[in-house]
C-alpha cells in the first residue's frame, strides 16, 4: 500500500528515522553489477541468482554478483519494512543523506513481498563506498 502523507520536513524526517529502525537490515557481503542482454535473450540469460532483473524497450538489465574488474562494482543492502509501515519518501530521504555525507548517488530496486511485510528494497552504491555506507546505514537502524 502506497501512503499519502502531508506533514512538514521534520515529520517526515522523524517518521523516516522511525521507519528505518523498525526495518530490517540485510548487508550482503559480495560485490555485484548490472549485465544486460537483449529482449530475445531472455530464456537463456536469465540468471536465477539475479538480485533484479527489470527491462526498457531493448535490454534486460540483471543485478548479479560480479567480480569483474572491468565493470562497474556495487556494494548492496536490503531493507524489508513491516506491513504497516508508511515508509513514503524514504527513498528520497535516504539517496539525499548518503548523498550528503558521501558525495555518492544509489540506486533502488524495489520488490514486494506479500508473506513478509510487503515492500522491500534492494540498495546499491558504489563498491569503494561499502565500509563507510554501511557503517551510516547501520547505525541509522540501530542508532543507540
Amino acid at each position: 500500500m502506497v501512503n499519502i502523507s502531508h506533514e512538514t520536513a521534520e515529520q517526515t524526517k522523524v517518521r523516516l528515522e522511525r521507519v528505518v529502525q523498525e526495518s530490517r537490515l540485510m548487508i550482503l557481503d559480495h560485490s555485484y553489477a548490472f549485465e544486460e542482454f537483449p529482449l530475445a535473450e531472455f530464456s537463456a540469460k536469465a540468471n536465477p541468482e539475479a538480485l533484479a532483473l527489470v527491462r526498457d524497450d531493448q535490454v534486460w538489465s540483471q543485478l548479479v554478483k560480479s567480480n569483474d574488474a572491468n565493470a562497474e562494482l556495487f556494494a548492496i543492502w536490503r531493507f524489508h519494512f513491516p506491513a504497516d509501515a508508511d515508509n513514503s519518501g524514504f527513498v528520497g530521504w535516504l539517496a539525499m543523506h548518503l548523498k550528503e555525507l558521501f558525495g555518492t548517488g544509489v540506486f533502488v530496486v524495489c520488490g514486494q513481498n506479500s508473506a513478509d511485510g510487503g515492500i522491500f528494497d534492494y540498495w546499491g552504491c558504489p563498491w569503494e563506498l561499502r565500509e563507510s555506507v554501511f557503517r551510516e546505514v547501520q547505525r541509522l537502524v540501530s542508532p543507540n
